[in-house]
């Protein structure tokens, strides 16, 4: 029996790359569908009420001014659909907050769990009783504050950490952690403690051949892990020629366990520039990419048979 997955990452908050994730379900004829971390936006947006009904936004670089709810809920919308979060508030509230950054860090966590709460709702609302499996889970950039919420649904699967079956076949382990990046991410831990998780899931796997890894960070020197190399300024460096220095960022605690386990497929993300596929060994490794900030919904369509991948494609839209 065939099963047809859709795998995707690294949505970062954007509503509209979401809702292209619930669709594709039914657009793809997919059974299973898979998020496989970064979940939440990076931003607060604060629209800043100075007279009644009138706000003043700085979004994309821009200044702006709105009047009204309806030209509000429009620009909120906006913010949503790139990732970002839209925070009504007043100059003096403002002022209290630029004052107490733990206030400013407590209301981000609240709003981030307030959009998975709303995602969890939304794919409820529209998968469950379809015979779709959804699968979420977190990822390096996600803070821990979010997985109460996460865990919330009695529809959507969080692996994080388990043995999960896809199908009768084929058995799928996960883990949104990742080595340490630049960013000291809040699931960012050392290679060591990172190959202890695959380890620990590892030893539960009933059928190896037939296993996938859902590890959020791709396998080190694998092609897929190419990011932008960066100076003590956490600037891109860039050649002589004008180009972006690139340089492999990926696990080498994920590498060495598809090295010594060969399961038939990874699912990757985190690095938004590396799309593509690659082999190690008889493993089939993909990384989607991320172009949350566009709307546009990359991922990897997969059928799945007994032991291989029969077919996979790369999408975007």
């Amino acid at each position: 029996m065939q099963t047809r997955l859709f795998y995707v990452t690294d949505l970062h908050g954007s509503e509209q790359c979401f809702m292209k994730f619930v669709n594709s379900a039914k657009f793809y004829n997919a059974k299973v569908v898979v998020c496989g971390g970064d979940m939440t936006g990076k931003m607060i947006v604060p629209l800043i009420e100075t007279t009644k009904g009138t706000y003043e936004v700085e979004f994309m670089g821009k200044p702006l001014v709105v009047r009204g709810d309806e030209e509000a809920a429009q620009l909120e919308k906006s913010i949503a659909q790139v990732g970002y979060y839209a925070f009504r508030t007043t100059k003096e509230e403002m002022e209290r907050l630029n004052a107490n950054r733990d206030e400013v860090d407590k209301l981000f966590s609240e709003l981030m769990i307030r959009r998975v709460e709303k995602w969890l709702h939304i794919a409820e609302e529209r998968l469950k009783g379809s015979g779709i499996k959804c699968i979420m889970n977190a990822g390096n950039d996600d803070r821990i504050e979010i997985d109460q919420a996460l865990g919330s649904s009695e529809y959507v699967i969080v692996p994080e950490g388990k043995v999960v079956n896809v199908d009768e076949n084929h058995e799928m382990i996960s883990t949104g952690y990742t080595n340490i990046t630049p960013w000291n991410c809040p699931r960012d831990i050392p290679e060591e403690e990172l190959a202890k998780i695959i380890e620990n899931m590892t030893s539960k796997v009933s059928k190896m051949e037939n296993c996938i890894f859902n590890l959020h960070c791709p396998p080190y020197k694998s092609n897929i892990d190419d990011a932008p190399q960066l100076d003590k300024d956490l600037k891109p460096v860039v050649t002589p020629g004008g180009q972006m220095q690139m340089i492999p960022a990926g696990s080498n605690a994920v590498r060495a366990a598809i090295e010594k386990y060969q399961p038939l497929l990874g699912l990757h993300g985190h690095i938004h520039e590396s799309r593509g596929s690659t082999k190690i060994g008889r493993t089939l490794c993909l990384n989607p990419g991320s172009e949350y900030a566009e709307g546009t919904l990359r991922g990897a369509l997969l059928t799945l048979d007994d032991g291989k991948v029969k077919s996979y494609q790369l999408t975007s839209g």
